[in-house]
């Protein structure tokens, strides 16, 4: 089953002039799925209520980002920028991610909520961790999904492949042992958090699994990355929905980064979890990512078979993986 929750609200959120987290970005992913045929059944999502925005951003936070949209358009910090339907399209991408992840445990599948503003980096009063800024994002809507599914099964996991580190989703669960937040991300770039060593308040160690890339890491590091902490973690997990924070700003020349991930990568990743149901959440990805990436990722969980392909991960993908598997063996069975 496959179903894609989109609005046209969702370009209404945009700025006055150049920035990189802009309407066009849709017609990329939109253009990517129509040339796989794979554009369909869109559903319109239903907008999400406030008290269900409370249940993970503070009342000052979503005050000030409803007051803001009044204004019309400006900068709330130098990244992120707000404009008089901001409120309206964070209120419809957030219901989205909440109905996609209600539509998996359901009935298996994968169901996209192709949604922006983005979120991951929005933490419960704003900016999270060490972050100057906001990172292009209003709610956060990956975690109001998981928030849901706690409520429902007792417990979320989700999985950021971003090529920055999720540190919203990260501080708002950070002391929940309830959702196990696995991130794969670019090393020592905004927001300059999701290192090794984060796992977790003290009642949630081991919850929260941050896989530090270096730079120019490609395909092969991302994927034995995937087959030696991902996947053991999964398996033990056995969730009845996977929620993705899908970013495709790792996709080599997308722009914003330097890791140097193909359709091979996403396809591959696809594929490996298509055993499970998955609401994928759509995060960052600006240009080649969103064409190319997000339609293999779909592709290889609804082809759902793989062949196996012998890796060659670099000497730095291997001293990472190194680092993280024996930080997690206190909690892993890895």
């Amino acid at each position: 089953m496959f179903k894609i929750l989109y609005s046209p609200i969702f370009k209404e959120h945009k700025p006055l002039n150049y920035h990189p987290e802009n309407p066009k970005r849709l017609d990329f992913a939109i253009a990517g799925l129509k040339a796989k045929n794979i554009w369909k059944n869109i559903v319109e999502p239903t907008p999400a209520s406030i008290d269900e925005i409370l249940e993970v951003h503070s009342e000052n936070y979503v005050e000030k980002i409803r007051k803001a949209s009044q204004i019309g358009f400006h900068y709330i910090d130098p990244d992120t920028y707000i404009c008089e339907k901001t409120w309206d399209a964070a209120l419809y991408a957030f219901g989205a991610a909440r109905e996609a992840a209600l539509i998996a445990l359901e009935e298996k599948g994968i169901f996209l909520a192709l949604v922006r503003p983005p979120g991951h980096h929005a933490g419960k009063s704003g900016r999270a961790f060490y972050a100057s800024t906001l990172g292009f994002c209003i709610f956060n809507n990956v975690a109001g999904a998981a928030k849901l599914l706690e409520t429902l099964e007792g417990n979320a996991l989700i999985i950021d492949f971003d090529v920055h580190h999720g540190n919203g989703t990260q501080e708002i669960f950070w002391n929940d042992a309830n959702v196990v937040h696995i991130d794969l991300h670019e090393r020592d770039i905004y927001p300059w958090s999701g290192y090794e060593w984060e796992v977790g308040g003290k009642e949630a160690e081991g919850t929260k699994i941050n896989i530090p890339m270096t730079s120019y890491s490609g395909d092969d590091d991302y994927i034995f990355a995937w087959h030696e902490i991902v996947m053991p973690i999964v398996n033990e997990v056995k969730p009845k929905v996977i929620l993705i924070s899908a970013g495709f700003d790792a996709f080599k020349g997308d722009g914003l980064a330097t890791i140097q991930l193909t359709e091979e990568f996403y396809r591959f990743a696809g594929t490996s979890l298509s055993g499970y149901s998955l609401a994928v959440v759509l995060e960052g990805g600006y240009s080649i990512g969103l064409e190319k990436g997000l339609p293999a990722f779909i592709e290889g969980y609804l082809k759902g078979e793989t062949e196996e392909e012998t890796i060659k991960p670099s000497y730095e993908a291997l001293k990472v993986v190194g680092k993280v598997k024996e930080i997690l063996r206190e909690w892993w069975e890895i």
